[in-house]
């Protein structure tokens, strides 16, 4: 199988520096990365795809067997990692893909040397002791929702997730990318997100690692990013200034910046 056509990959920047793998969340796909790749790229050597299901992936590779439980779309980044040979790169995984990331590097120790988790989640559903931002009712809810009108569901929660009322252009833009997800699929990857309890996968990281969370965000509030933070010994946690759950998009010079920051830190 061709894994760069599969999952649409993409480098840029010098043959000879350090790696960063960069990995979107749900119902996105590696534009969401384009504010900050270029502040990236004049120093490091970029990696972006798209999971298979998503952005200009080869959609006949998409089964939902593999896709309905997070460690298919581990998969899909230890397929990029062995297909380029990457070895000890920074992984970087929005939202959901930050504990992706996390499985990744349990399962290919050797392909991936950090972790750069933006806004993660490892569990969207309130529990006793800890809070991640719903109830069980609350992702009912969603779930049936996104089910029975997935372009409506779309068109009223990306504003929420984007945050930024005052710049409906970012809303419009995460809109547009939900949109242009296949419906069926993204009813899957939407499962799997919200209704996988990855916290106990945090004590298995050993990676450095920075965890980069926002002052405001609707979707992984800061009690989430606190709990990522003492979950992983030695990790760095960075509160942006921004405010929603996509930095990249609405925060781009501070999320580069802290990025950079942290890189600086392994040298």
């Amino acid at each position: 199988m061709d894994i760069r056509r599969r999952n649409n990959v993409n480098v840029t920047g010098p043959d000879d520096a350090p790696v960063l793998l960069l990995a979107h969340g749900f119902g996105c796909d590696q534009n969401m990365w384009r504010l900050v790749v270029p502040a990236l790229a004049k120093r490091y050597r970029v990696v972006l795809f798209d999971y298979v299901g998503s952005g200009g992936s080869d959609l006949a590779a998409w089964s939902e067997e593999r896709y309905s439980s997070l460690q298919g779309y581990a998969a899909d980044v230890v397929d990029v990692c062995e297909e380029l040979d990457l070895r000890q790169a920074v992984f970087v995984g929005h939202s959901v893909s930050a504990m992706v990331g996390v499985l990744a590097a349990q399962a290919a120790p050797e392909r991936i040397g950090a972790l750069v988790m933006v806004t993660p989640s490892p569990c969207y559903i309130d529990d006793e002791g800890y809070r991640g931002g719903f109830s069980t009712e609350d992702i009912d809810e969603l779930l049936a929702s996104l089910e029975a009108n997935y372009l409506g569901w779309s068109s009223a929660m990306a504003p929420v997730i984007m945050g930024n009322p005052e710049r409906p252009e970012l809303g419009q833009e995460l809109t547009n990318s939900f949109c242009a997800t296949d419906p069926d699929i993204a009813r899957v990857f939407a499962r799997t997100t919200f209704l996988t309890d990855s916290r106990e996968d945090l004590e298995g990281v050993s990676v450095p690692t920075l965890v980069l969370e926002c002052e405001q965000d609707a979707i992984a509030p800061r009690e989430v990013g606190a709990y990522v933070h003492g979950a992983i010994p030695g990790s760095r946690l960075v509160t942006l200034d921004a405010t929603g759950h996509c930095p990249q998009l609405s925060a781009p010079e501070a999320t580069t910046g802290a990025i950079l920051g942290f890189l600086e830190s392994l040298k």
